[in-house]
């Protein structure tokens, strides 16, 4: 939670109550709107002023919108909101982030949700098409898509191809990599629409394949097709239900005659207030001028959930009809100032077309700042005059406006005012804006018919739905002679304010722009103009200072090209920016062909898709509330290491609906504070000193969730502050270590390491890797539900879990409850990662004992910012590495010294960095071997498991040294990769023999299937021909080790039920967290015990079902628990083989059953199984490490401006070795999956420290930028190895673990990346060894170039200067 409180006071000033009373007296206080048909009257009186669309919606029942992030960044809680939109005139149905909409802002509409579409018995097409095609699966962001989809088939029943790649801009998803979504979608779309489209199964339509103008049987050439008068011919794919536009919900006929009436409604606390008329809302700013007019509220109610902001009256203006219009002017665009983004959009396409593409430049640079504003959600209720008033120095239209000299209407009671926009901005977040104004409208000029050029440039951290780190409006005028008459160069991002270049602009007058001195004349200006220091706020200074004289080196080469003068000399590569191509994807689905059984081997969808597509999917936080539940919000240190002085509560608990204060006083005994895994270092409830920020002190309970958020925020905690540790290189140098170290030390064929390789090697080569941590970002944060039997202490506890038993043992200890009466259980988790696997036990023994002390169930769901403060993250690394290799390029020895960032507790930490040990040699031969392992100790999150488990950084410290050493002997990383790859029966550095090895046989298989050779080829013509733009090829394999290497944890239970009814229970250890355990595992009972896969179900996962489970991890589960089930079953076959044979073969399960049960014949089963043959030990190195290795291959193709640091992903082709697949619709879904999220661990996902605080900045969707729609490869090809024996595979139907291995295949884009710029530097003279640090940022790509630019850019410390940010 945000620090600090701020006092409640009457929501209207006693001097102004009178005369604003006097204004609203006869306004309304009734809300009226439909939902999902239904008309709903409120009176506001029985409602919280305060409420957002979310939380009333999920407070009636309505749990299938979901609260992912609170900010409008993740689109987990996208509705649809129809309305006549006052714009058009038309009726239009707006996708809108619930979590941000108050409730008045639906007053007239009709906002239909995910369960007003469609459920499990009569879904919607868009429901049923991304259950089908594999678009679920832990299903907590999908409810969202869902509506993202129906909004946009709703407004355009024909939408193109490009409508549909950008309609989910606004939504992430976590699990899927987007492939299945988009391919759903895309049956939608006008191309799809012909039944021989690929998309919808057949061979390709005759426009795919490049037949469209032969034999006039296509169909787009058809007079009555899509070019014709007739409606398109809708075709559904095979197995789908048909979408008819004619039969979905209807807007209400009484809204379209709904009259809107002005609202005033609230309390004493909050007052909200919402005018119909222009003179209404001037009425209420005149007599109330500081009331905080809100439109779309995507500022406001972030302000107001994380930063602790009051405004205690409100003034909604959504629905002012005379603020929505628009009109073209002679020679000026006039836009009310709540014209929503949307909306403005097209106004200024219209606008083009109005004034012609010259004239029109103005509105083709708003047009293009609009398309990667935020997410659509946010630009179906934002506006150019919310976006002014907040004054954000990177707004994305600011410069826009200020550029093109438009005019802003201001408007109080009693007069109008004109303010250049020139004028407008005052200083940080202040504006010339009186304070009884509004913003009424803007008068944008058109420009020149001739000599005036505008161009409008952006660079974020991610393409779409982010904020920009610089932007910039550009403008020139020229004279005939090409002299420059009028310049405006206008930039965000550089300063606290948007800020004209002014000594750039002072420069240029009267300068001739064709002359080369010109550039370089205001290169050297601008220079001085964007003098940033090292330790600038926001960071970043040497990348903003490069994007600032890019953008502007963009700009005078695209004028060039504009003069058409044949003597110039033109930067064509500079000009323009990367575009996407329309995504596509393969997998090959005979693959499994040959092994295909009854049910194993066949691509069954998800068992919980359809579920999750309708929003009938049941999560932790959508359990019913308890009688007398009380909601719990944490108290979390706000500093990174201190002394605790005082904590005082008293005011907390004289707030409203406050109930309790909880902290380690309610604990049975001191000892059962402490908790950990393996190793107890860790307390629930920090006593007297805090060691990161956002470790927890203490719970507040009350009646709602709001009233706990305000009581935590009002506990006052006193600290002294003490010294603290956030990096490595500071852990190291004050050697601040945890006591865990393992080494792994051997020679030639396991003998000693030959230590005089380094003087006998032809060369030996050192280096130093860097790597990132990584945010697990799963979209259903932290949640708990914990309810007090009446009996004996007993305990139910649901938790966001992957680890129900050490939930149970630690809900135990903390109650003093013995673990016999708890009984823990989980449905389903919204995404884990890892991060739910001992985090979790966290807030659930914090609940536990708040329940236990209260006797009331108690809940709690993190906030996002809460879940990154406290659920720690991937550790970051860094390893300093020697290796010895021959000419011949033989590796002969690596020497590794491999720190991980463990936090300030353990953790699994050692586990991590004993798998990354593990992992160092990637898929390399190595005769002589020593790596060893450290813990740092920081005052950071405690790190976690995350997807890999220190697997993908010993393999990144792998690639990163084959990449330096093939630089360094100038031969191609590729042939030295070949050189050194492992082969059959290998052993690797800790003796375990590589058996049914085939990443040769892939690596060979991707060369040629991707067509690597000839694209490598293009790749370098390609890069010789371009001075900007740059292409980068690479091919990475990978084997990953599945077990635990804990040996106590390689075992699982399994508990199977046969009813009279013929239908089956089947209880296991294992959680499903969208990772598709219970589909296989349903799957293997079916096709084991003979029956339908219909007649098999998995209701939950609960400790009083199979105990004593491991957690759901290391990618071993369906190993685990489908031989404990397949065990269990064929002790259910045994007891039925007598009946088999008695009744026959084509018996059914309800026969057999209903025979047995009359004998007394058990039919309940529990089954076993312990992973064989392993056991290492450390030290000794002996003992086999791995049951088996899960391999794969990757190629990926990139391509990045080196002006910007824009890149890319064009291609992907992954092959994965998977054994016989027990389900390959599942495990192409884990493979598109989990190589997006490598992408996003290598490319655009980092975490950063602020360090004035020594809190964590990057705490949500509008700072830590996952990997979006638009993100993935441009070609995205998938495959499953066939045509081989697995002889040595001694898993549940030959499978191999599929969860975490394909993760790091995601790195072969970073190596790509690092491919394209080593072209790029090349280019500019630079041969020194590229080290390029993990994540591959924009930034990290823009500084890692050569260019005169980037050097002219570099800002160098002061003696005693230290960045804003901390990297840790």
């Amino acid at each position: 939670m945000a620090p600090g409180i701020v006092e409640p006071k009457p929501a209207v000033p006693v001097e102004m109550s009178h005369s604003l009373h006097s204004v609203t007296g006869p306004y309304d206080d009734t809300l009226r709107f439909y939902l999902n048909g239904t008309k709903v009257v409120i009176d506001s009186v029985s409602i919280d002023p305060e409420i957002t669309l979310l939380e009333y919606l999920r407070g009636i029942g309505l749990t299938g919108t979901k609260l992912g992030c609170a900010e409008g960044g993740c689109g987990a809680c996208t509705v649809v909101v129809s309305q006549l939109n006052p714009t058009t005139k038309k009726i239009y149905h707006a996708s809108v982030n619930a979590c941000l909409a108050p409730l008045v802002s639906v007053d007239g509409k009709h906002v239909i949700t995910v369960e007003g579409i469609g459920n499990v018995k009569n879904p919607h097409p868009a429901q049923e098409r991304i259950a089908k095609a594999g678009g679920s699966q832990c299903g907590f962001c999908t409810p969202g898509i869902v509506m993202s989809l129906y909004a946009l088939l709703r407004n355009d029943t024909d939408p193109s191809e490009l409508e549909i790649e950008e309609a989910f801009d606004g939504n992430l998803c976590r699990c899927t990599g987007y492939r299945p979504i988009l391919d759903a979608a895309q049956s939608f779309s006008v191309k799809n629409s012909c039944g021989k489209a690929k998309a919808n199964g057949g061979g390709g339509c005759c426009m795919e394949n490049g037949n469209a103008s032969g034999n006039g049987g296509c169909c787009s050439k058809d007079t009555n097709g899509a070019n014709g008068d007739q409606p398109i011919k809708r075709f559904t794919p095979p197995g789908f239900i048909e979408y008819n536009p004619d039969t979905q919900l209807i807007f209400p006929p009484a809204l379209k005659k709904h009259e809107f009436k002005p609202l005033a409604f609230g309390n004493k606390r909050k007052r909200w207030y919402r005018p119909v008329t222009m003179k209404q809302l001037l009425e209420i700013k005149s007599a109330y001028p500081s009331a905080k007019v809100i439109g779309g509220s995507t500022e406001t109610q972030i302000e107001i959930k994380f930063k602790a902001m009051q405004y205690t009256a409100s003034v909604y203006v959504g629905d002012i009809s005379e603020l929505r219009q628009y009109s073209f002017k002679d020679d000026h665009l006039e836009i009310g100032g709540n014209v929503v983004l949307t909306d403005l959009e097209e106004i200024c396409l219209k606008a083009v077309e109005h004034y012609g593409p010259v004239k029109g430049q103005p509105f083709q640079a708003i047009h293009k700042q609009i398309r990667y504003f935020a997410g659509r959600q946010i630009r179906n209720v934002g506006t150019p005059a919310g976006n002014l008033a907040t004054a954000s120095p990177i707004s994305d239209l600011n410069p826009v406006f200020v550029a093109t000299n438009t005019v802003l209407v201001s408007r109080s009671l009693d007069k109008e005012t004109e303010i250049p926009m020139s004028q407008f901005f005052k200083g940080y977040r202040m504006t010339a804006l009186a304070p009884d104004a509004i913003i009424a409208s803007l008068r944008i000029p058109v420009a020149r018919e001739k000599g005036e050029y505008l161009r409008a440039y952006k660079q974020a951290k991610r393409k779409d739905d982010d904020i920009a780190i610089v932007n910039a409006a550009l403008r020139v005028s020229l004279s005939e002679e090409n002299n420059v008459e009028s310049v405006d160069l206008v930039y965000g991002g550089m300063a606290a304010t948007t800020i004209v270049a002014k000594e750039a602009v002072s420069y240029l007058r009267g300068k001739k722009w064709t002359d080369p001195a010109t550039l370089e004349g205001t290169m050297n200006t601008l220079e001085r103009d964007f003098d940033l220091r090292f330790g600038v706020p926001g960071g970043m200074a040497t990348y903003r200072k490069s994007l600032a004289l890019g953008f502007f080196y963009k700009f005078y080469h695209e004028v060039l090209s504009e003069l058409s003068l044949k003597e110039l000399d033109i930067d064509e590569d500079a000009r323009g920016e990367i575009e996407r191509a329309i995504s596509t994807g393969k997998k090959d689905h005979e693959a499994t062909q040959a092994y295909e059984q009854r049910i194993l081997g066949k691509p069954n969808p998800h068992v919980a898709a359809l579920k999750q597509c309708t929003g009938e999917a049941q999560y932790t936080d959508d359990i019913p509330v308890q009688k007398n539940e009380l909601y719990g919000v944490m108290v979390l240190s706000t500093k990174a290491h201190a002394k605790i002085l005082a904590v005082e509560v008293e005011a907390a608990l004289d707030l409203p609906g406050v109930v309790e204060w909880v902290d380690h006083h309610d604990l049975p005994n001191p000892e059962a504070n402490k908790w950990g895994a393996p190793v107890c270092d860790e307390v629930f409830f920090a006593v007297d000193e805090v060691f990161t920020a956002g470790q927890p002190i203490g719970m507040i309970l009350a009646d709602s969730a709001k009233h706990a958020e305000a009581g935590a925020r009002a506990v006052k905690v006193q600290y002294e502050e003490l010294p603290a540790i956030f990096t490595i290189e500071e852990a190291i140098a004050k050697e601040s270590y945890f006591q865990h170290y393992r080494y792994i030390n051997i020679g030639q064929d396991e003998g000693a390491f030959d230590e005089d390789i380094w003087e006998n090697a032809d060369h030996v080569f050192s280096g130093v890797v860097r790597m990132g941590g990584q945010e697990h970002f799963y979209l259903e944060t932290q949640a708990c539900v914990v309810i007090p039997k009446p009996e004996d202490g007993e305990l139910e506890v649901y938790s966001s879990t992957q680890n129900p038993t050490e939930t149970q043992s630690y809900v135990s200890q903390v109650t003093g409850v013995q673990a016999n009466k708890i009984v823990s259980k989980v449905k389903r988790l919204g995404g884990g990662f890892g991060g739910k696997e001992t985090r979790s036990i966290q807030l659930s023994g914090i609940c536990a004992t708040a329940a236990n002390k209260v006797k009331r169930p108690v809940r709690c769901m993190l906030n996002r910012d809460e879940d990154i403060l406290t659920s720690g993250q991937r550790h970051p690394f860094l390893a300093r590495w020697k290796v010895a290799v021959n000419k011949d390029g033989k590796l002969q020895a690596l020497d590794a010294d491999v720190f991980a960032n463990a936090g300030w507790s353990q953790d699994l930490s050692g586990a991590v960095i004993d798998r990354a040990l593990t992992h160092i040699d990637g898929c390399y031969k190595f005769p002589n071997v020593h790596v060893r392992g450290r813990l740092a100790k920081t005052n950071t999150v405690s790190n976690t498991a995350f997807r890999g488990f220190g697997g993908p950084q010993g393999m990144f410290i792998a690639e990163t040294y084959m990449e330096e050493i093939a630089d360094r002997l100038a031969i191609p990383v590729d042939k030295l990769r070949e050189i050194n790859m492992y082969e059959s029966n290998d052993r690797t550095h800790f003796k375990q023999a590589l058996k049914d090895w085939h990443v040769p046989l892939m690596y060979q298989q991707v060369l040629q299937g991707s067509d690597y050779a000839e694209r490598r080829k293009a790749v370098d013509d390609y890069n010789a021909e371009h001075k900007w733009k740059k292409r980068g090829l690479a091919i990475i394999p990978t084997k990953f080790g599945i077990s635990f290497t804990a040996l106590f944890l390689n075992q699982a239970g399994a508990l199977v039920h046969l009813y009279h009814d013929g239908s089956v229970l089947v209880a296991h250890g294992g959680t499903e967290m969208g990772q598709g355990l219970h589909t296989k595992m349903t799957m293997i009972a079916a096709q084991a015990l003979g029956v339908p896969l219909s007649d098999v179900y998995i209701s939950e996962t609960a400790t009083n079902t199979v105990a004593n489970t491991s957690s759901t991890a290391a990618s071993a589960s369906s190993d685990l628990n489908g031989y404990a089930i397949f065990n269990a079953c064929e002790q259910l076959n045994e007891r039925l083989k007598p009946y088999r044979e008695k009744l026959g073969k084509e018996a059914t399960m309800k026969e057999l059953v209903h025979a047995a049960y009359f004998d007394r014949v058990n039919l309940s089963a529990n089954g076993f199984y312990k992973t064989p043959d392993i056991g290492y030990v450390w030290g000794p190195n002996t003992g086999q490490m791995f049951f088996y290795f899960t391999q794969g291959v990757a190629a990926a193709e990139v391509e990045i401006d080196t002006l910007t640091g824009d890149w890319t992903s064009l291609r992907a082709d992954i092959l994965m070795d998977v054994g016989r697949s027990i389900n390959p619709a599942i495990d192409y879904g884990q493979i598109e999956g989990a190589f997006v999220q490598g992408q996003g661990l290598f490319t655009t996902e980092e975490s950063l420290w602020h360090r004035a605080s020594g809190q964590i900045f990057t705490r949500g969707p509008g700072t830590y930028k996952i990997p979006g729609f638009r993100d993935i490869p441009q070609i995205f090809n998938v495959s499953l190895l066939k045509d081989v024996t697995w002889e040595n595979l001694r898993t549940i139907q030959r499978s191999r673990g599929v969860g975490e291995p394909p993760l790091f295949m995601g790195s072969s884009v970073f190596f790509a990346i690092r491919d394209a710029l080593k072209a790029a530097r090349k280019q500019y003279g630079e041969h020194e060894v590229l080290s390029l640090q993990s994540p591959a940022t924009p930034e990290r790509i823009r500084i890692s170039c050569a260019d005169p630019i980037l050097k002219r850019s570099l800002v160098e410390p002061r003696e005693g200067e230290k960045s804003f940010f901390i990297s840790i």
